[in-house]
């Protein structure tokens, strides 16, 4: 067997739907849940793909997410729609937030869609690209696990807790902005724990608070923010948007994205789909500011290797490693 196997994206996308359907998700959920981990896995996000499927069965057939569960949308208000994702995948209950909150900022000029009780909800840019695509700016917070201390501490109480951004563009791909709070994911240092290879230093503090270089020792303690202290504060205003505002669990109380014991994780999004006004002249004066920056020797705009990389994907399909698609072939097969 090759290390890395090559799929299109509408078999990778079947795979993954009949794994997740085999562990008792419902049509809807198994369906959103598979194309949002495809479409994070075309982009080149692959700790959002198809390394999921495994953790995320295990979670399934554990009760620590509910694979059934029906997203309940509520309106608090005109312009806000709330989605109580039932401790299911985050994915439905984004999509129900979607369906709800695209038409209402189109009618209404802006929209705010928050979710409660949901779970790990993957690659961000995948959300706010489809707000982009309905011509909206979109912007999308989330909590997470903790992971990050408030600056000086040495106790995590913020997850990476991360941010994206999107502005749809008329003759481009939207302009997408995509980032985590933490200086690297902590996929790479669980990574680097399991195959026993020590990290860079400036990635994470050991449970003492002290610099360390040690996996195992930073997975017990905390990752470094990014921008030191400004990190924190953006991952402070992440936790009040997506777990306060949302009514979910603080990063401080959620249990981990990757184990299969505990309770649900209970984490929050919230999600703001804003309609340009044509009175501004918005789009001229965006391709303006762009244009200053890609004419600028050196230069490229964010997120534009990950419009690369979904046209290679597009046409030539995804690259797995080949243990990912065994497992998740042996799950839709049942096992």
């Amino acid at each position: 067997m090759t290390d890395v196997e090559t799929i299109g994206l509408a078999e990778a996308t079947d795979l993954i739907r009949a794994a997740l359907a085999a562990q008792g998700a419902s049509e809807a959920a198994a369906v959103a849940t598979a194309r949002a981990l495809v479409a994070a896995e075309a982009e080149g996000q692959t700790g959002h793909g198809f390394s999921r499927v495994e953790d995320y069965a295990a979670q399934a057939r554990s009760g620590k997410v509910v694979p059934d569960a029906i997203p309940q949308i509520t309106r608090p208000f005109p312009a806000s729609i709330h989605v109580d994702a039932g401790h299911g995948f985050a994915y439905p209950a984004l999509d129900a937030a979607l369906e709800v909150g695209l038409p209402a900022a189109r009618e209404m000029g802006i929209a705010i869609m928050t979710v409660t009780r949901s779970h790990h909800c993957g690659a961000l840019s995948v959300q706010v690209d489809r707000i982009a695509q309905a011509g909206l700016i979109g912007l999308m917070v989330a909590n997470a696990p903790k992971a990050i201390a408030p600056w000086g501490g040495a106790e995590a109480l913020f997850g990476t807790n991360p941010i994206a951004f999107s502005v749809p563009r008329a003759d481009a791909d939207p302009l997408i902005v995509d980032l985590s709070l933490s200086v690297v994911a902590r996929g790479k240092v669980m990574n680097a724990a399991k195959s026993g290879k020590p990290i860079p230093e400036g990635w994470a503090l050991d449970a003492d608070g002290n610099p360390t270089t040690d996996a195992k020792a930073a997975l017990a303690g905390t990752m470094l923010p990014m921008g030191g202290p400004k990190g924190t504060a953006l991952a402070l205003m992440v936790e009040v948007l997506s777990a306060l505002l949302t009514g979910a669990q603080r990063s401080s109380e959620a249990s981990s994205f990757f184990a299969a014991d505990g309770p649900p994780p209970g984490v929050g999004q919230t999600l703001l789909a804003i309609r340009p006004g044509a009175d501004v002249d918005f789009a001229a004066r965006l391709e303006a500011l762009l244009t200053d920056i890609t004419d600028m020797p050196g230069t490229r705009l964010p997120g534009a290797r990950r419009a690369e990389a979904l046209a290679h994907a597009a046409r030539d399909g995804i690259s797995v490693p080949a243990h990912y698609l065994a497992a998740t072939r042996r799950l839709a097969q049942g096992a």
